[in-house]
């Protein structure tokens, strides 16, 4: 592609989750005509509309059936075999087709895709899309250039076309196995960009400074004791800066629990926040309630709320999901600990956030969970209803103030830029510093 600046691009995502919206969310300012959602934001037929609001549907109702005692798990088997993804031992050559793969070849022929495909022929920009059905349905088409983000630390063979080699997709990695996976699904290494996740620039800013003072000030709240500063000041005032690493205790403790786009496991909020009523009342703890956009997750913890009868409980919804990423990114510059499920939200680890994990949903939250053990950013929960008792052990041995410095250091946090500087100049500047990548 021409090396000129890029003004605009489309950007593409889809209603599956939050995890592709959140992806494409920092790109919005460069956004063609704004954030695009396939079957909704597009040229898309009644009948295309209605196709993506039954896989909607299905992805939502499979999420939440593990819920269901019983029956719940071999509902959500049948969803989660379908987007099984291979083991990644022993390293091998998966480029051969699969039948996810030809059941969305079929789909886009069978005309999904075609209002999105419709709407980007009319500009010739660069498309970004964060689900893969935009990007094969582009890629068949002939349109280019194309660039596909990837969203977890591994993925499933339906990201790549039937036929790697000839495909003209670039693929924007959040991390090093993510980019062997698409080397061993046939992916070319030229078209492959390990750029990291794209974080939100406002929690980021110029030189990593918003970072730098906010993790500053994280590292004092979760090591109540001093157990990580005295092992570690001097390391973390040469990355961080000694102005950035002055304690200023203008604020407490601060969890934030979020369920993902299908609202489920929002019951675990419940046993948090009970087991922590004391230090809620004692003024010591704050806790953010994530309920996205869903009006019932939001319900559902405004009990929560009138039950222990604390304002150091707040609860993060908004109607739209452009409010609601505002308001969690807003939320995220004041966090210590963030509870969830290993969904996208994982790579938030690069922002200095330790990630307590919820039970996975689906066989590529299985692998973002063993990328944060691997990088040492982030554990399973314990029985939430004992929270007080092991998240106090752990604050006060310096435990996860040492997941929040690990995943600054080892996960990537400047996506966003790297996918901007490709745009602009079709190359990356690689770096091994933790501060430049």
């Amino acid at each position: 592609m021409a090396k000129s600046k890029i003004q605009k691009a489309w950007v593409v995502s889809a209603d599956m989750g939050y995890g592709h919206q959140r992806a494409v969310f920092p790109l919005k300012d460069i956004a063609e005509e704004g954030l695009i959602t396939v079957g909704k934001h597009d040229n898309s037929t009644e009948k295309e509309k209605k196709q993506w609001t039954r896989l909607l549907n299905v992805y939502e109702s499979f999420s939440r059936a593990r819920g269901i005692p019983v029956i719940g798990k071999p509902i959500f088997a049948v969803l989660d075999a379908l987007m099984h993804i291979p083991s990644f031992y022993p390293i091998r050559n998966l480029s051969h087709s699969t039948y996810q793969v030809d059941l969305l070849e079929n789909n886009i022929k069978a005309g999904i895709c075609t209002g999105m495909l419709a709407k980007v022929a009319a500009k010739q920009l660069p498309l970004i899309t964060s689900f893969y059905a935009p990007a094969i349905a582009a890629d068949m088409k002939g349109y280019e250039p194309t660039y596909c983000i990837i969203c977890d630390a591994d993925i499933n063979r339906v990201w790549v076309a039937k036929q790697p080699w000839d495909s003209r997709i670039n693929y924007f990695a959040p991390c090093g196995k993510a980019a062997q996976r698409l080397k061993s699904y046939g992916v070319p290494e030229e078209r492959i960009f390990l750029t990291g996740f794209p974080l939100p620039q406002d929690l980021i800013g110029k030189n990593l400074s918003i970072l730098k003072q906010d993790l500053g000030q994280r590292l004092f709240h979760l090591d109540p004791q001093n157990r990580f500063w005295t092992m570690h000041k001097k390391n973390v005032e040469y990355f961080l800066g000694k102005k950035n690493c002055l304690f200023r205790n203008d604020r407490k403790l601060t969890i934030t629990y979020a369920v993902g786009g299908a609202g489920a496991q929002k019951e675990i909020a419940a046993s948090i926040v009970h087991s922590l009523r004391r230090r809620l009342h004692a003024n010591e703890i704050s806790i953010n309630l994530v309920a996205g956009i869903r009006p019932e997750v939001k319900t559902y913890f405004e009990e929560i709320k009138k039950e222990v009868r604390s304002e150091n409980v707040s609860i993060i919804y908004a109607e739209t999901l452009h409010e609601y990423f505002q308001q969690f990114n807003t939320a995220m510059r004041t966090t210590d600990i963030l509870w969830t499920k290993p969904s996208e939200l994982s790579f938030y680890a690069g922002l200095g956030i330790p990630v307590i994990m919820t039970p996975t949903i689906g066989s590529q939250e299985r692998f973002n969970r063993q990328w944060l053990f691997e990088i040492h950013a982030g554990m399973k929960q314990e029985d939430p209803n004992f929270t007080e008792q092991w998240l106090y052990d752990l604050l006060h041995n310096g435990t996860i103030a040492d997941m929040a410095w690990s995943g600054f250091l080892k996960a990537r946090k400047l996506g966003t830029e790297k996918i901007m500087e490709i745009l602009r100049t079709g190359a990356m500047t690689r770096s091994n510093s933790p501060l430049e990548r």
